[in-house]
């Protein structure tokens, strides 16, 4: 059960030194949280620029609460302007 994110998102040049720059704390944040099983950003080798991005929460609650943090989070101000195509599935 839970909820699964798969996807990814593109990073032009100019965004690159700012996310990479604050992927760690990202990451390190997201897996603290409650509900958090697991949660993984990288590199896509096969593109330049795009980060894979897999997580899991225990359930719809746990997603959410993330969803929230991150909003209001330096990551999630420095990157909301960047293209994310994900797809959310429950169960």
């Amino acid at each position: 059960m839970g909820v699964t994110l798969t996807g990814h998102i593109d990073v032009p040049a100019a965004d690159r030194e700012t996310v990479r720059a604050l992927l760690p704390a990202h990451i390190r944040l997201t897996l603290a949280e409650a509900g958090c099983l697991s949660f993984d950003v990288r590199p896509d080798p096969d593109h330049a620029g795009r980060f894979l991005v897999n997580e899991h929460f225990r359930d719809r609650a746990a997603f959410d609460a993330h969803q929230k943090r991150v909003k209001s989070s330096d990551w999630g101000r420095a990157t909301a302007h960047l293209e994310r195509r994900y797809t959310v599935t429950e169960g």
